[in-house]
């Protein structure tokens, strides 16, 4: 591709000679998403199907995140143990190790990913691999590299080995200037977040693949989501999980948001059950490529309250952080999900009260939970 390769010798060139003073990193060629891929212009790709007697080869990126161990166990138990790849660039628990396959996965190494989907005959991808929130702010160039470049690695991959690609979006696409009660699907998107572009971009680049080489592309913007499985990771919604934790430990509680910010929440195994289901949505189905999805909406003074109903003890301060709490003021307070429920019949399980008894039930009974009951 000789466009390409003049493409990437002027870049190289313009990073070298920068006149502004600034150090300027080098960075490889395919850092800044040019694919090694020739793709011809008539070219048309499309998604394996499988019978009922044969199950998907999944590979998971970023699979040690909030998200990922709990999407494992889920697929492991849907399409057999061995089906099923976990992968990160961090080294794995015991028992994360021992449950199924894992292996290392660097996104941003593109031969190695791919070497990784043909050896292992992948055919579905859950694409995990992401800075979130508050972490990306602190580390933007870390963020556009994992966020954005990793994608571009990704969304290479999956159209030239017909992979059926999930990627995840946020409430974090949205910005101040999106409608925020109720937030519908198609809308206006300016986040001001790093983390945010990076998601529209994501959501733009898929549908871009889709119509341009029938790539099976499928998305969904999650609200925060709550796990008893993980510790808080840096992102802007975690204080409702950070808040069960300190609960049980100290029955003290310090917000980095202002008691009244609602925002749309909903407990992981709603959200892993949501991913599953639009990934086995019939094709014809779907109407569009990225939805939302939502299960409830609530403030942290709400969601104190009804922690208190478990730890009455429970003092709970503020002291607000004023970047988490700029980014939560430009995002939705309440999800409008209609098309996922009419398009592939998704339904939620857990409300407010029903996540907080879970919550308390997975980790463990306090003496002054157990007082409570």
């Amino acid at each position: 591709m000789p466009i390409v390769r003049n493409l990437s010798r002027a870049a190289s060139q313009l990073l070298q000679s920068s006149g502004c003073g600034c150090g300027v990193s080098l960075v490889p060629v395919r850092a800044i998403g040019v694919s090694p891929r020739q793709v011809a212009s008539d070219a048309s790709f499309h998604s394996v199907t499988f019978s009922e007697s044969d199950h998907p080869r999944v590979l998971i990126t970023g699979g040690l995140g909030q998200l990922g161990v709990g999407l494992a166990k889920l697929l492991r138990k849907r399409f057999g143990k061995n089906n099923v790849i976990l992968s990160d660039i961090r080294k794995p628990a015991d028992n994360v190790f021992y449950s199924g396959p894992f292996i290392f996965a660097d996104i941003l190494d593109y031969k190695n990913l791919r070497e990784i989907v043909v050896n292992n005959r992948i055919t579905w991808l859950f694409h995990y691999s992401a800075l979130l929130s508050a972490v990306g702010e602190a580390n933007v160039p870390l963020a556009r590299a994992v966020n954005i470049t990793g994608l571009h690695n990704v969304l290479d991959i999956a159209a030239e080995h017909n992979l059926r690609l999930f990627v995840p979006s946020t409430i974090g696409a949205f910005g101040p200037t999106s409608p925020r009660d109720p937030t519908p699907d198609l809308c206006i998107q300016r986040p001001r977040t790093i983390y945010g572009v990076s998601k529209v971009h994501a959501e733009l680049m898929g549908e871009y693949y889709h119509y341009r080489y029938g790539l099976d592309f499928r998305c969904l913007r999650y609200p925060g989501i709550i796990s008893a499985d993980s510790q808080p990771g840096g992102g802007t919604t975690d204080y409702a999980v950070k808040i069960f934790h300190d609960a049980i430990k100290t029955g003290k509680f310090k917000c980095y948001l202002r008691p009244d910010t609602r925002l749309p929440m909903m407990y992981i195994d709603d959200c892993l059950k949501a991913t599953l289901e639009v990934m086995e949505a019939p094709a014809e189905s779907l109407t569009m490529r990225t939805y939302n999805i939502s299960a409830m909406s609530f403030t942290p003074e709400e969601l104190a309250q009804e922690v208190q109903k478990y730890v009455p003890e429970l003092q709970m301060t503020y002291n607000v952080d004023q970047v988490r709490q700029a980014i939560a003021d430009s995002w939705p307070m309440n999800f409008d999900d209609s098309n996922a429920r009419r398009d592939w019949g998704w339904k939620h399980d857990y409300d407010l009260p029903e996540l907080v008894t879970t919550m308390f039930s997975y980790l463990g009974s306090d003496s002054r939970i157990a007082q409570a009951n």
